[in-house]
């Protein structure tokens, strides 16, 4: 036992006591549930065994116990009071040993339910150096599998809630140099100010910390089990000299993302300068060590329109002022197709009508006639870049169009099925239809490293180039993205898109959209109509400029 932890019998219960505090009556015997926890049972014993849930006295007893023993930095002692004692000791243990984390104090607050919210306050010493440390977490309690005793349900968020399986608590010499990142024009950007920049911040240092001219300080910091995820640094003791690292974001643009994305539960954005390819900004709520933005995959729903439009032009089947037909419902293959609330457009009306009012059937019908299967996956590579090889300075998820057959490559036409997009992405192949050409989306300049960025294969023809923009511009001024784009001045384009996905009464609102050299796009999870929800968050980014 650590700290000098003593254990009595005292009327047949075994107490823990170390320093000469309690932790309470609890017997010796954790239980992991997979045959660890230690110990062993009589046949009395295990014939008393308690099932069900644990009482409101149970968790109160446990959960005080458990925080009582961490507090006096006794990991034995708290470790026995989970369901898993050999994983919790040795992260319980660090806490103290390589975190260099005392003078700990939990505060519990009321159980709701089995569950137990406190807040720790504690101090980091290191070297001379100390800082308080502050932050709010929560435990379960449960009853154990074998001894039926109620006991903490361990999970490294115990510890702290940025703590994951594997990763540790350390407190040193920072492994990398800190970074300053400044936007395009000298802001320093950090993520007190711009949250959503967190983990790009922590990925940016972790990559060019070394090479940026900076020297390390003390730290304390969450090193992830996986080597190749940057440490997330939680307190800062001494400050070392931090490098500089440019990066192509544009200040008032992040400002903006991040007000729009808090006005929803889950939203994400991203804004790309269509002329260079330079990411302006990048928001998501909540934010999350997985960058929703840049790492998401999920279907776009009508706003890839943009891309089928592209092939449709470019084989020659639609022009924007040509008819095209837009029935309730079509069928293809066997398979279905209709489009919202079913509705349709007179005869006569033309492509750019049915692009601009988001109308499935007039797609799905001319899938025949492209007599290629593989076209918009090979367009979507060759012309908008999607699934090469993206360096933008962070970790990116480039997009997917799988080749398809049948009604799976029909519903692709239409951004379902297999389509697999994030916001990076829109915005990017919005930015391809600006200019008609791809530009690889950097977050930071090639010159920083020299990094091959993607390049693709060939662009759009200025005819359609032409034509796709001034059916983007209608959608922004009389379509179905019209009343977002409202507000939004200059020269201005939008596709909107409802992405239906399997288990969701409500589907995820996409949009996208431009204003002269700016592209950016936004999805709402379960927020309906594209224009709705995530048309106003790309609107409040447009109007930022950058």
């Amino acid at each position: 036992m650590r700290s000098g932890a003593k254990v009595a019998v005292i009327g047949g219960a075994f107490v823990l006591v170390a320093g000469g505090i309690g932790y309470g009556a609890y017997s010796m015997l954790g239980d992991t549930g997979d045959g660890g926890g230690g110990g062993t049972q009589s046949a009395s014993q295990s014939s008393k065994v308690k099932t069900g849930p644990p009482s409101a006295e149970e968790i109160a007893e446990t959960s005080k116990g458990f925080f009582d023993a961490w507090a006096a930095g006794d990991a034995s002692a708290a470790a026995v009071l989970t369901n898993n004692e050999a994983g919790a000791e040795p992260v319980l243990a660090s806490y103290g040993e390589d975190a260099h984390i005392g003078k700990i104090k939990i505060t519990p607050g009321p159980a709701v339910g089995t569950k137990v919210p406190y807040t720790v306050k504690a101090t980091v010493a290191y070297e001379g150096k100390s800082k308080p440390i502050s932050y709010a977490s929560e435990l379960t309690v449960v009853r154990g599998l074998t001894t039926g005793k109620a006991l903490v349900d361990w999970e490294p968020t115990v510890v702290h809630p940025q703590l994951t399986e594997g990763a540790t608590l350390k407190t040193g010499e920072s492994s990398t140099p800190a970074i300053e990142a400044v936007d395009r024009n000298g802001t320093v950007l950090t993520k007190e100010k711009y949250p959503s920049l967190g983990p790009i911040l922590d990925t940016l240092r972790q990559k060019y910390g070394e090479t940026s001219g900076g020297s390390a300080g003390i730290e304390t910091w969450i090193e992830p089990a996986d080597a190749s995820q940057p440490d997330v640094n939680l307190l800062t003791l001494a400050k070392g000299k931090p490098g500089k690292v440019q990066t192509t974001l544009d200040a008032n643009a992040q400002a903006a993302a991040e007000r729009a994305v808090k006005k929803f539960s889950e939203a994400s954005v991203v804004a790309v300068k269509p002329s260079t390819g330079a990411i302006r900004a990048v928001a998501n709520n909540p934010v999350t060590e997985f960058n929703v933005a840049l790492q998401g995959k999920q279907a776009p729903g009508s706003t890839l329109k943009i891309v089928t439009a592209a092939l449709l032009l470019e084989k020659g089947l639609v022009t924007a002022n040509g008819a095209a037909e837009c029935p309730k419902d079509a069928m293809y293959q066997s398979r279905s197709f209709h489009n919202l609330k079913h509705f349709d457009l007179p005869d006569g009306s033309t492509f750019t009508q049915s692009f601009a009012q988001s109308c499935n059937t007039a797609f799905i019908k001319l899938i025949d006639d492209t007599k290629d299967d593989a076209a918009l996956p090979k367009i979507a590579k060759d012309v908008f870049g999607i699934g090469l090889d993206w360096k933008t300075g962070v970790v990116t998820t480039d997009g997917s169009v799988p080749e398809e057959v049948g009604g799976e490559a029909a519903a692709q036409y239409i951004g379902q099925g297999t389509v697999q997009m994030n916001v990076l992405n829109m915005a990017s192949i919005t930015a391809t239809a600006r200019t008609g050409t791809f530009r690889q989306p950097v977050i930071v300049p090639q010159s920083l490293d020299n990094r091959e960025l993607a390049t693709a294969s060939r662009s759009l023809s200025p005819s359609v180039t032409q034509q796709l923009t001034t059916m983007m511009r209608a959608t922004a001024a009389w379509g179905t993205g019209a009343k977002a784009m409202a507000g939004v001045g200059g020269d201005k384009g939008a596709k909107t898109g409802s992405a239906e996905v399997g288990g969701q009464s409500t589907s995820n609102s996409w949009f996208t959209g431009f204003s002269n050299d700016l592209a950016a796009a936004a999805v709402v999870q379960s927020g309906g109509h594209g224009g709705d929800a995530a048309g106003p968050v790309v609107a409040e980014v447009l109007k930022a400029g950058g």
